[in-house]
């Protein structure tokens, strides 16, 4: 077999397994399978660069940063799609285009197709003899701006179609949807259509979109307001590298375009995308009459805090195109489709005064105080403000009257104030020089958003610094959480962290809640937690950066907390997957003579401060089980709980199936996931138990 007939048999091998794992989450091959093929078709083309072509997998990561966008005109203007606001306004929509069906096509001979309104960024994918040519984003609906490379960099989105054209795929997903059937003109075998161009939405999931915005403001950069306006800046990226580093997902739900392909409904049309190869939702319904589309709106009204994505309504269209073709457009809005909208989930209120949290690492964390509003039927007396500077890019002034959304479990934000009903008597807000908690200064680092306490004795940061060692994630004190932390410090019972092992017996008692029984537990889960690996103690020092992952990798090249404590920035930046940011972090963490002294306490405590070598081998304890994650975990970021359950032999999916061994839970779980596994039994497991399930494997 000749080099070029070997790379094209990679390229589509590994374009169906991206299909299989990204779209269908049915993986057919092992990571160390699909990595082998991976690392086969790079070794390739690096020896034959001539050979590499724009739609080959290795063309994913982002390339050079763009100057500016180019503009691009669609191949049909993209109109938008007139609103119902109620079951009354769907009703009337009906009845208008019931007067302007064709002749001898009565209400009652419609078939609907209900889509969930993904509250995304519209973009357009265009195809040339079945490879990937542009992407755009749907602009001002004539012109758009051209994001070819930032949309290759979304795994969902097919290089090529059909995805695997010599095998049929597996009858899945839409086949197994209410009311499916199978249409004419659907099938996706034989050679890709000359031309396709297909519309669809480009979003966040919510769970990631949380953990996105908590990793981005740990480290100082912009955070989103939402998922929405997370995915449009992602997509609208001059640097597609940075793109490529963002979690961003995707729905196709038209043809807009095409040569060579027949399709008579909506219905065709989706399933003929989802056998090509692109992602459908699999929320959609084919619904034969009125009643039902009215009944679906209902239900997924009701739903919209349980999806794993957002949404502002359902799209309902007629099924035929040849009808929705026949009934034209009024202004700029094809009649043949509606969007009924949900209640919006904001509220106006007025901005009382700006308070601050302190972070368990120092971090100045601005919130609103609000006059009490009833937001998507919750009261809301306070709401994010993510750091001063994005306070003056809204320009958001204490005693402004602001717009407050909220969207879920998302913690209430505000997004900005209305201009117009300010009196004058408004305030600017600055953040404090000095910390509010202790009073020491606050310094904010060069090229960071955020303003730090660097004061180690900040009863603020003392409180959450207590709570983090104690965690499960971390040291594992049993039964010691958020109430006993602020109860310990408040009695001066613990001025620092390894205060923990020079508690007394008597002290405890004097405590209010505290009996025999309590305080011998607690003291016993205290004598337990010295013995706990090495890893878990430089965890729970809550070095800036560090979490359970990055202390794993520390204990695979140092043996002691002494060994740690003498390396430079410049040693361990050598370290494979540590970045000058985390480096700096820990040598600069560890500089400090007062963490020094805390560690000599915490040695003269009794406290392990040293890993015993064990011979070299493999501990793969999660081998063959597969994962989902949901939620925020307490002391370790999703990619980083990725990298050690498939470092200890496991597997990631993304979406819970009769195939996921354990649902990994943190906190405001997404609900889509926690439901599912609920529905079929799959165990619900912390991030606690997860570290016990590899530990007890350690021995």
């Amino acid at each position: 077999m000749d080099v070029e007939q070997r790379i094209e048999e990679l390229r589509k091998a590994i374009h169906y397994h991206n299909y299989r794992y990204y779209v269908l989450d049915s993986p057919v091959v092992s990571d160390a399978e699909y990595d082998r093929l991976m690392r086969e078709l790079q070794e390739l083309e690096t020896a034959y660069p001539e050979l590499v072509s724009p739609d080959s997998p290795t063309q994913r990561v982002g390339g050079e940063p763009l100057d500016r966008f180019e503009k691009v005109r669609h191949p049909r203007p993209m109109l938008s799609l007139g609103d119902a606001f109620d079951e009354e306004e769907l009703r009337a929509w009906l009845e208008r285009i019931s007067k302007l069906l064709p002749e001898g096509v009565g209400p009652q001979d419609l078939q609907y197709v209900v889509e969930p309104k993904i509250d995304g960024l519209t973009v357009v994918l265009t195809y040339e003899d079945g490879r990937y040519v542009q992407g755009a984003t749907r602009g001002n609906g004539v012109e758009g701006e051209d994001v070819t490379a930032n949309l290759k960099t979304i795994r969902g989105v097919p290089l090529r179609i059909p995805v695997s054209p010599n095998s049929p795929l597996p009858k899945l997903a839409l086949s197994e949807a209410e009311g499916l059937g199978e249409g004419p003109g659907v099938r996706a075998d034989g050679p890709p259509p000359a031309r396709l161009v297909v519309r669809g939405e480009a979003y966040m999931p919510i769970d990631q979109f949380q953990e996105f915005n908590r990793r981005q403001a740990e480290l100082g950069e912009k955070t989103f307001a939402n998922p929405r306006n997370a995915a449009a800046g992602s997509v609208r990226q001059l640097d597609p590298r940075i793109t490529a580093s963002r979690p961003l997902s995707i729905f196709t739900y038209a043809v807009v375009d095409s040569e060579g392909v027949t399709l008579t409904t909506q219905w065709d049309s989706l399933q003929y995308l989802r056998r090509m190869g692109f992602p459908v939702n699999l929320d959609n319904r084919l619904l034969p009459d009125f009643e039902q589309v009215v009944a679906y709106c209902h239900e997924w009204m009701k739903k919209r805090d349980t999806l794993s994505y957002e949404v502002d309504g359902v799209v309902v269209k007629i099924n035929s195109l040849d009808i929705q073709e026949q009934l034209g457009v009024v202004g700029n809005a094809p009649r043949g489709a509606v969007a009924y909208k949900f209640p919006g989930r904001e509220a106006t209120t007025r901005l009382l005064d700006i308070g601050i949290n302190v972070g368990r690492t120092g971090t100045l964390n601005p919130f609103a105080i609000l006059e009490p509003v009833e937001v998507g039927g919750v009261i809301v007396k306070q709401a994010a403000l993510h750091n001063e500077e994005d306070i003056h890019r809204k320009d958001i002034r204490i005693g402004d009257t602001v717009i407050v959304r909220r969207a879920g479990e998302v913690i209430p934000y505000v997004e900005g104030p209305i201009v117009d009903l300010r009196s004058g008597e408004e305030r600017m807000f600055h953040m404090p020089d000095r910390c509010p908690a202790c009073g020491e200064p606050v310094v904010k680092p060069e090229g960071e958003v955020a303003h730090y306490c660097v004061n180690a004795a900040c009863p603020a940061q003392l409180v959450r610094r207590v709570e983090y060692f104690a965690s499960r994630g971390a040291m594992d004190i049993e039964g010691f959480g958020s109430r006993m932390a602020e109860q310990f410090v408040k009695a001066g019972l613990l001025k620092d962290v390894a205060d923990f092992y020079y508690l007394r017996r008597e002290d405890i008692l004097s405590l209010e809640g505290f009996a025999d029984k309590s305080t011998d537990n607690l003291l016993a889960a205290i004598e337990a937690s010295k013995d706990r690996p090495l890893w878990r103690l430089i965890t729970a020092l809550g070095i800036r950066f560090v979490g359970s992952v990055v202390a794993q990798l520390l204990t695979e090249h140092y043996s002691s907390i002494d060994e740690l404590m003498a390396a430079t920035q410049e040693e361990l930046q050598t370290i494979p997957g540590l970045g000058p940011n985390t480096a700096g972090s820990i040598a600069e963490w560890f500089g400090r003579e007062r963490h020094r002294e805390l560690i000599e306490k915490l040695r003269r405590a009794g406290v392990r401060t040293r890993e015993e070598r064990r011979e070299e081998r493999e501990e793969r304890p999660l081998e063959g089980k597969v994962f989902v994650i949901t939620g925020t975990l307490p002391s370790m970021s999703r990619d980083e709980a990725q990298a050690l359950i498939e470092r200890h032999g496991g597997k990631v999916t993304g979406s819970v199936s009769s195939n996921t061994d354990y649902l990994l839970v943190g906190e405001a779980p997404g609900g889509t996931k926690y439901n599912k596994a609920r529905e079929l039994g799959v165990p619900m497991i912390g991030e606690g138990e997860l570290l016990g399930m590899i530990e007890r494997a350690r021995g």
